[in-house]
């Protein structure tokens, strides 16, 4: 006897929801159970995009390209066959549009520093869909669980300069959902801040000290000398 159609099923071919431009990507339309032939229909925010004939319950395949952000609008279809009224209607998939990351840039506020004090490191990505991980490395050593960032925010990490090793190489990683993209930044490492010796500021002030009694004794000779050569005559 004829039989109506199941609730067909839209699913990407790819098993994934995530595209970049110029992409090819297939659905499947497909209803489990039901009398052939069948006719499944895509639409595109309720617009009508293409029509296939089956003549068994195979899949029917659409091919189509991502070639705007349009075409990564709500998809739906609908499997029709001679008993079906109006048809049935499957799930609706929506497209994610993704974009690479570029290069992240690893800065600090300072990049000198001295033994027991607290710095920063800031590992940004300008570009690239959201969100994006980040990771941060001393050498090739992990020092930092993956920061997930969702808005176009820097991740920051906070250091304790407490050896002489924390003044090594750093750098950072970034990654998003655009397959087998991971970008690193650049390196970036402290230095040393020379510390002053608490003798500096006492000699410096002894020097002046000195400089300016030598220019009071300069400027006062000519009140010694002249009424001593008047006294004189």
């Amino acid at each position: 006897f004829p039989e109506m159609l199941s609730n067909p099923r839209l699913i990407p071919v790819e098993r994934t929801l995530n595209v970049v431009m110029n992409q090819n990507v297939s659905l499947s339309c497909h209803s489990d159970s039901g009398s052939p032939p069948v006719r499944y229909t895509l639409f595109k925010r309720n617009q009508k995009v293409s029509t296939l004939n089956r003549p068994d319950l195979t899949p029917g395949l659409f091919n189509f390209t991502i070639n705007s952000a349009n075409d990564v609008g709500e998809y739906k279809c609908k499997a029709e066959n001679n008993i079906s009224s109006g048809g049935k209607y499957s799930n609706s998939l929506n497209f994610t549009l993704i974009e690479p990351i570029s290069k992240p840039v690893l800065s600090s506020p300072t990049s000198q520093a001295k033994k027991g004090q607290n710095v920063t490191l800031s590992c940004l990505s300008e570009n690239g869909s959201l969100p994006i991980t980040y990771i941060f490395f001393k050498g090739r050593q992990n020092i930092s669980p993956p920061v997930k960032m969702h808005k176009r925010e820097a991740a920051v990490i906070f250091l304790f300069i407490n050896s002489s090793s924390d003044f090594g190489t750093y750098k950072c990683r970034a990654e998003n959902s655009f397959r087998n993209n991971t970008k690193y930044s650049n390196s970036f490492n402290f230095t040393l801040a020379e510390e002053r010796s608490h003798s500096q500021p006492l000699i410096i002030s002894l020097g002046l000290i000195v400089l300016l009694f030598i220019i009071g004794f300069v400027l006062a000779i000519p009140f010694f000398i002249i009424p001593s050569y008047k006294a004189s005559e």
